[in-house]
């Protein structure tokens, strides 16, 4: 029999593929996708855009214009790589390092008469094995798609031996989601930039989601806690009748009624009067009534990838990410199955499997007369099983994992069993005590039979879960204790990972391949902050949110978004054409996009003036929001170049998050403490503008000007760390927070020098001054360089960055022309060579992994080989032959004993 290929996604999987399916099969790794839209945007050759520009120039105005307008439409179509005005025509690139992948691969199919594409069974996993026939060639029959949704030796067996074809609707719906992402995201992201701030994005599906947290944000925000009161009491069985003075345990009682009414004191004095008469030595308690209730409950559906994250958040405290990672690792090494899922079915083979390990681990009665059906969604994407376990051995038959894997998979795997087990049974007891005018009530619950929760227990123990004694009606209880608790009515609850990936469910929004991305996306951009587990809606979310449901309304709507996933879900049943579906939403989206851009469009972000002067040139201070935060910057800055002030100052928050776990009712009492807003009485964001002045910010900023200026004395929380010298003044530098992190900060009025708090807790080094050199004038701009100190060492900028962007490296020969002005701790590099041994310009280069400066050569724009290190206070030239010698020999393969090598094609070379 001829070799086939076989070529799976990941390369964890295939050894084990590669053992079921033995030595007549090769099983090779793509490593995910192999080729994609752009991955860089294309920049324009500056020679090119100068010849333009001259063209242009000779134009008319409105002619000018519309040429503008298709060039920016031609460049932005090349950078997104599909065309909706030609047909949704794509662009496809391979992707940046998977060249070498391809080429493996491609040399394999050469040899092979048969190739077996078995990636993922998802959407995703039918587009990559589409791309791997597109990049392979070759005739179309020569390849096969198989699935399976577990890696097991039956499983694969059973799906090389009913191979299909590529699903092309599948691959189109893969398509159709890919391209409406990509144009939404490039079309957008211009608009926002232009009309809010630079640096920002938005996505079809991640904007939605922002939504969510922001609309839950200002639910809290204009929620107004209430205060209430509860009353205990604590009654206790008394035993003199039978000779006995102890009593037992008292038990917890809630005042629940008073003549009749529901009892819920709103203040102080209305508790403690009540507890005052609970307290009389006059008042009985009598036992009224008590009445049993027997209840069920029914055990969970098997997991699903949403269920699984929430589950595993709840239970383990894993984010989203941690969760689907250690699922794909145990999905891969044949513990699981399938784990990007949202159906519950269950094949019949693993229910026949557990129903007998019930039996004959728990007894009969664990196991109900006929198995538990659980309903899917109606939207459910493929016909896929629930998570699972491959094999009911439990966690005694995993080998190889770490504690997390190993807890993970014995949530999956208690989920699974109890999912088919019977019912657990209790008998719910509710006792009533008459108290004079007043009514208590105590529940309590006690298990009869364990069923399901044998396997796996509930998440929590509810107050209720406590057996009562057998009390008779006409019994008289004793008061042991009388107690009045305060409480304050709660805001809803912040969104944490899981239960948004619950509300982007419940809401049809996404699928299970979708959620981690979106996750991880909108905290990235930096929309959301998670604090304590739980979602923070920032400030620059709530604007760019307000300004697209206001410019595209069909966009950020949850029934539009849910609508277009169901549309989807026709493509890859067949049943719509994709082109179709992507040209009806093409043709709203661009209409509404082109007047967002027009000046009565979408609105801007208006800064918002205060009476706070700056400290550079005494103008007045403005509150601006920007992708970074909220700060204050000069009004100064809009005025020309000459007259431009650029002064800006960091807000430090003056809040810490609450901690919802520790304290229950923690958002209450931060909403209570909140100013007022003057204008429109929206709770007030503080910041601490400096030790003695405090600035509170309207949470409807930029939309309300609201602002209050606090002066006192402030301390900025959290700071922490020593005080250390201004390299520049002298002064203080203090520990502070600002929009990108910790940094010290000059207290001096007159100095503005930072230094980045580096990860091991110390300063960063102090960075050298600028030094002009205008004899070096910039290749693409009207500009001359400065060399800068950086992070990333020292280079040549372009001297009105940020405006001009131009940076290149500086030679060792223009760095010895300004020797007299350069920091001392440049000094090693006035002792290097100008040039290499064959005369070409040493210039300056830094390594992330060393963090040093290194010299490097060029010779016509190319590097040559030539490199040297500062070492031991000399400048040390690489041996490029030694290097060589070296990975030739750490790459060389040891023989097989009994095996002759390979005859060499080449003599090899004389010396």
């Amino acid at each position: 029999m001829a070799r086939s290929l076989v070529i799976v996604e990941s390369a964890t999987k295939a050894p084990t593929i590669n053992r079921y399916l033995g030595r007549d099969y090769v099983v090779k790794s793509s490593a995910g996708h192999v080729r994609d839209l752009p991955v860089r945007r294309k920049v324009s050759d500056p020679k090119e855009r100068a010849k333009e520009a001259a063209k242009t120039r000779k134009l008319p105005p409105k002619k000018r214009a519309e040429r503008r307008q298709r060039r920016a439409r031609s460049q932005l179509v090349q950078n997104m790589g599909v065309d909706p005005d030609k047909g949704w025509a794509a662009s496809y690139e391979v992707i940046p390092g998977k060249e070498k992948v391809i080429r493996e691969l491609k040399t394999l199919a050469a040899r092979s008469d048969r190739i077996y594409l078995a990636t993922d069974l998802d959407r995703e996993g039918e587009a990559i094995a589409w791309h791997l026939t597109e990049v392979l060639g070759g005739p179309p029959d020569r390849y096969r798609r198989v699935v399976f949704n577990e890696i097991t030796k039956s499983a694969i067996e059973e799906a090389f031996a009913n191979p299909g074809m590529i699903d092309q609707d599948r691959v189109d719906a893969q398509q159709a989601r890919r391209f409406l992402d990509r144009v939404v995201g490039f079309e957008l992201s211009p608009l926002l930039w232009a009309k809010v701030a630079r640096g920002l994005s938005a996505g079809r599906v991640q904007s939605v989601a922002v939504r969510l947290v922001v609309e839950r944000e200002r639910e809290i925000r204009a929620f107004t806690p209430e205060e209430y009161w509860e009353v205990f009491s604590e009654l206790a069985r008394t035993r003199r009748m039978a000779g006995q003075d102890d009593a037992e345990a008292p038990i917890r009682f809630q005042v629940a009624k008073r003549d009749g009414a529901v009892f819920r004191p709103g203040n102080q004095t209305d508790a403690e009067a009540a507890v005052a008469l609970l307290r009389d030595s006059e008042r009985t308690f009598t036992v009224r009534n008590r009445e049993d209730k027997k209840t069920t409950a029914r055990p969970g559906a098997p997991f699903i990838t949403s269920t699984l994250q929430q589950a595993a958040s709840a239970r383990l405290g894993f984010s989203v990410r941690k969760t689907m990672t250690i699922a794909q690792r145990l999905y891969e090494a044949g513990h699981i199955t399938y784990m990007r899922t949202d159906s519950t079915s269950i094949a019949g083979e693993a229910l026949a499997a557990v129903r007998a390990h019930i039996a004959e681990t728990y007894g009969d009665r664990y196991l109900p007369e006929s198995p538990n059906v659980f309903a899917s969604k109606t939207s459910a994407q493929e016909a896929h099983e629930a998570i699972r376990p491959t094999d009911l051995r439990g966690i005694s038959g995993l080998r190889g994992l770490d504690a997390d894997a190993r807890r993970l998979y014995d949530l999956i795997w208690r989920q699974f069993v109890a999912c088919q087990m019977a019912r657990a049974e209790y008998l719910s007891t509710t006792v009533t005590v008459d108290a004079g005018e007043f009514e208590l009530l105590r529940r309590g619950r006690i298990v009869q039979f364990d069923g399901f929760t044998r396997v796996l227990a509930p998440f929590s123990r509810g107050d209720d879960d406590v057996p009562l004694p057998d009390y008779a009606p006409g019994e008289t209880l004793a008061l042991a204790d009388v107690e009045a608790v305060q409480h304050f009515t709660r805001p809803p609850p912040r969104y944490g990972e899981a239960s948004l990936v619950r509300e982007l469910e419940r809401r049809g929004i996404g699928r299970p391949s979708t959620y981690v991305p979106i996750i991880s996306t909108i905290q990235e951009r930096g929309y959301v902050t998670l604090k304590n587990r739980r979602f923070h809606a920032e400030r620059i979310g709530e604007l760019v949110t307000d300004r697209l449901v206001e410019s595209f309304p069909d966009l950020l709507d949850y029934s539009f978004t849910a609508g277009m996933e169901g549309n989807l879900d026709e493509v890859a049943e067949g049943k719509t054409a994709w082109r179709g579906l992507l040209d009806t939403f093409y043709e709203g989206f661009s209409g509404k996009l082109e007047k967002a851009r027009g000046e009565a469009g979408m609105r801007a972000n208006t800064p918002t003036s205060t009476d706070i002067e700056c400290r550079r040139c005494g103008r007045p201070m403005q509150i601006r929001t920007a992708s970074t935060g909220v700060f204050l910057g000069c009004s100064g800055y809009s005025l020309p170049p000459k007259e431009r002030c650029t002064n800006t100052q960091n807000l430090v928050p003056g809040e810490e998050a609450v901690d919802v776990e520790q304290d229950a009712e923690g958002e209450s009492k931060l909403l209570r403490a909140k100013r007022k807003c003057p204008v429109c009485q929206t709770p007030m964001d503080s910041f601490l503008i400096d030790e003695t002045r405090k600035l509170h910010v309207c949470g409807n900023n930029p939309d309300c000007e609201g602002f209050v200026v606090e002066k006192g004395e402030f301390r900025i929380k959290g700071y922490e760390g020593p005080v250390i010298e201004c390299d520049k003044c002298g002064a203080e530098m203090q520990l502070r927070s600002g929009r990108y992190g910790k940094y010290f900060g000059c207290t001096a009025e007159d100095c503005s020098n930072t230094r980045k708090l580096l990860r091991s807790g110390q300063p960063a080094p102090p960075k050298a001054d600028p030094v002009p050199m205008p004899e070096l004038r910039c290749v693409n701009v009207d500009d001359h360089y400065v060399l800068r100190d950086g992070a990333a060492g020292i280079f040549l900028a372009a001297s009105q960055f940020p405006k001009h962007r131009e940076t290149r490296a500086p030679l060792i020969v223009e760095l010895k022309a300004h020797s007299n002005e350069l920091d001392p701790k440049f000094a090693y590099l006035l002792a290097a060579p100008e040039t290499d041994p064959d005369g070409n310009p040493a210039m300056v280069r830094f390594s992330r992994k060393s963090r040093s400066q290194y010299l490097v050569s060029e010779k016509n724009g190319k590097p040559t080989r030539w490199s040297a290190q500062y070492q031991d206070g000399a400048w040390v030239a690489a041996r490029p032959a030694e290097k060589k010698a070296t990975r030739r020999k750490a790459t060389t393969r040891k023989r097989t004993p009994g095996k002759r090598p390979a005859r060499r094609r080449t003599p090899p070379k004389t010396t």
